[in-house]
């Protein structure tokens, strides 16, 4: 049963993990729970990289299969980027538009500006009184925006006092699901690299990624349930307390409410 790794593919690799031992899988069953589409995973399986239309998909694509099919994802990561022949972030170069100035170029400026003082010299009462005109409207909208923004910023902060946030062990790197944060009574940091998906009460994906040290996720509150590959790898917060972990480290969860009452009573 043990082969030499460092001489296997990455496809190799994933491709054996799937199809033998006691947990033999079906791709289609993967690509549903992952939400990564079927063929990119028969595209990683076979080194078909070029199915995949950007490198960086197909590295995160094949950190979250690895973690699913419990494999080090370091390990099939830096296979992948050996075999693409992918050394380290390419820079991105802008070129900056070239100033191109015409031959007549000041003789125009001049011209305009003499025209347009010709212009004012002319008609400069009916423009005073435009002018004074826009200077009263501007301010009466300045005045109503000043109220208005002071009103919205009294509820902000009464939102922000209500707003319970954890002081969290480690820096905030990331934060998903900023939608939720006003509201949300679950929080979670991860302090280890761990796949992370939650689910609604019909079983549909909300989020799925694999989240770095410093990466936050808040919750959105109701029956929602979470499936964590490295359970030991995650802070949990309930309404800004520590709550017990999810479990020990490189331990897989999965179908845990994650409610305030659930995590706080769990042992």
């Amino acid at each position: 049963m043990t082969e030499n790794i460092e001489k296997m593919t990455a496809a190799e690799m994933l491709h054996r993990a799937r199809t033998t031992g006691r947990r033999k899988r079906e791709l289609q069953t993967i690509a549903k729970q992952l939400c990564i589409k079927e063929e990119f995973l028969a595209a990683l399986e076979s080194g078909e990289y070029d199915k995949i239309p950007e490198s960086v998909y197909i590295l995160g694509f094949a950190r979250n299969y690895a973690i699913e099919l419990e494999l080090d994802p370091k390990v099939i990561v830096a296979k992948i980027k050996e075999e693409m022949n992918i050394c380290a972030d390419e820079d991105m170069v802008i070129e900056k538009p070239s100033k191109t100035v015409l031959p007549d170029q000041k003789k125009v400026v001049v011209e305009a500006a003499g025209k347009a003082g010709a212009f004012l010299g002319r008609n400069w009462k009916w423009i005073s009184t435009i002018a004074a005109s826009v200077i009263i409207i501007a301010l009466a909208i300045w005045g109503i925006s000043a109220l208005v923004a002071h009103r919205g910023t009294t509820n902000n902060i009464s939102a922000e006092v209500a707003l319970n946030l954890p002081k969290f062990n480690i820096a905030v790197k990331e934060e998903f699901g900023v939608e939720n944060r006003a509201l949300a009574s679950v929080v979670l940091q991860a302090t280890q690299e761990t796949w992370v998906k939650i689910e609604d009460a019909q079983g549909e994906t909300m989020f799925s990624r694999v989240l770095v040290p410093g990466d936050v996720y808040y919750v959105p509150n109701g029956n929602v349930k979470g499936t964590f590959g490295n359970a030991g790898g995650l802070d949990v917060w309930v309404n800004g307390q520590a709550a017990p972990k999810l479990g020990a480290n490189h331990t897989r969860k999965s179908g845990v409410t994650l409610t305030a009452e659930a995590l706080m009573t769990k042992e």
